[in-house]
């Protein structure tokens, strides 16, 4: 049977489904771990430069507090919608636990588009959506973070305007602050850098030598730039594709990730490259190579083309890439998939550690960032690797088992269940 398109949030609670038939949990448990305990919409006025007041419609999705309070970022993009932030704020449930970090899951977005606004309205939109939602909000209840077009300066305001509401400075409550303000060491990359300590477990499990490899990312935003960048210089792989939303490009020789992002600063897409090959996100995903990296949207390998998938390792920086159909056909086809709650969680280790720091106010240097951040994944990798083989599981299910087990047992010990 063709797998019908499924949207996001159809894809997290499948994923759920499956993990519930292996951990056999009853019917109440299965609801009460889909379900958010909190879910928040508000309509923010803002006056725009013309003086004309505008109202933005955002959302707020605390999904599980049973290890600790929720944490999640806030997307600003025209096409959110709340299924969205519902997917998002339970995979981050997921992916707290997953390092066992003490928090759960949030997830918030504004529908705007960015690029139309000026740096006043931004500012104006970011202070108003903390102020419709600073009672929900706050260092023991939910800490928002960065994601989709939110910057560390759009944190900087939120972080003022939570501090001003509450009358006194309050870092902890908001996180990937700039440095200046509480903001710690080795944030703006940790996305990246924690996918690229996975890929270097993934590539020892399985006898690839980083230093010959070759690797194809569709998506060259922050996380896909700084992905190339790391994995390029750190590891010695050789970056062959990369993409944005304009297309492909592709040098069997590599390519050199710093040229290409001036080339797209220059020219708005990665497209043109000098050197290169235009090619369209579907032929670089079709690659032959040894590494493929989704990094930009949700359900790019589907059913239909998970048959064509050549790379030896698919590691997933962008947030539910891979539908559970494809799942299984990759499974099967021995392609491992590192999991994007698995690969992409050095965004909420180093989160935390900055939580951390702002409530000693006792700042790490980037060693110690780096290291902490370094041990986690290893031993994470190596948790989800040791159950995935012992129950027979692919690398999701197995992701999905652990951190499920860990909230349900977080709820059952509280009394929730």
């Amino acid at each position: 049977m063709i797998e019908k398109e499924l949207t996001f949030l159809e894809a997290v609670k499948i994923n759920l489904d499956e993990c519930a038939e292996i951990l056999r949990l009853d019917e109440e448990t299965r609801l009460a771990i889909k379900t958010p305990i909190r879910e928040l919409h508000v309509s923010i006025p803002v006056r725009m430069d013309d003086r004309k007041i505008k109202i933005f419609k955002g959302f707020r999705v605390q999904h599980n507090n049973a290890r600790g309070p929720t944490k999640g970022g806030i997307r600003f993009h025209p096409d959110e919608t709340i299924d969205t932030v519902r997917a998002l704020a339970s995979l981050m449930t997921w992916k707290c636990a997953l390092p066992n970090l003490p928090l759960g899951g949030s997830k918030g977005g504004v529908i705007c588009n960015t690029k139309e606004m000026s740096v006043g309205e931004l500012e104006r939109l970011s202070r108003g959506y903390i102020r419709a939602i600073a009672n929900f909000i706050g260092p023991e209840i939910d800490v928002p973070a960065p994601d989709v077009y939110t910057t560390p300066q759009i944190m900087a305001w939120m972080m003022d305007e939570y501090s001003v509401i509450k009358g006194k400075t309050q870092f902890e409550a908001i996180t990937g602050k700039p440095v200046e303000i509480g903001g710690s060491l080795g944030r703006s990359n940790s996305t990246s850098l924690g996918g690229a300590f996975a890929l270097r477990e993934a590539a020892l499990e399985h006898g690839i030598n980083l230093k010959t490899a070759t690797i194809a990312i569709q998506g060259f935003g922050n996380v896909g730039f700084y992905a190339a960048k790391i994995i390029h210089e750190m590891l010695g792989c050789k970056i062959v594709a990369v993409s944005d939303s304009k297309g492909a490009i592709y040098n069997k020789n590599g390519l050199d990730p710093i040229d290409v992002n001036k080339h797209k600063e220059d020219t708005d897409s990665v497209i043109n490259f000098s050197g290169s090959e235009n090619i369209s996100n579907r032929e670089l995903l079709e690659l032959d190579v040894d590494v493929l990296i989704p990094a930009a949207m949700e359900n790019v390998i589907v059913e239909k083309n998970a048959d064509n998938i050549n790379a030896k390792i698919v590691l997933e920086l962008a947030n539910g890439p891979t539908t559970p159909a494809a799942d299984k056909i990759l499974y099967e086809n021995g392609v491992h998939v590192v999991p994007d709650f698995l690969a992409n969680c050095g965004g909420v280790v180093v989160s935390y550690l900055e939580i951390v720091q702002n409530s000693y106010a006792y700042y790490w240097n980037i060693n110690d960032v780096t290291k902490y951040l370094d041990d986690k994944i290893k031993e994470t990798y190596k948790n989800v690797l040791t159950v995935s083989r012992e129950k027979e599981l692919h690398m999701r299910q197995s992701a999905f088992t652990i951190s499920v087990d860990r909230v349900v047992k977080a709820m059952k010990l509280r009394g929730s269940i």
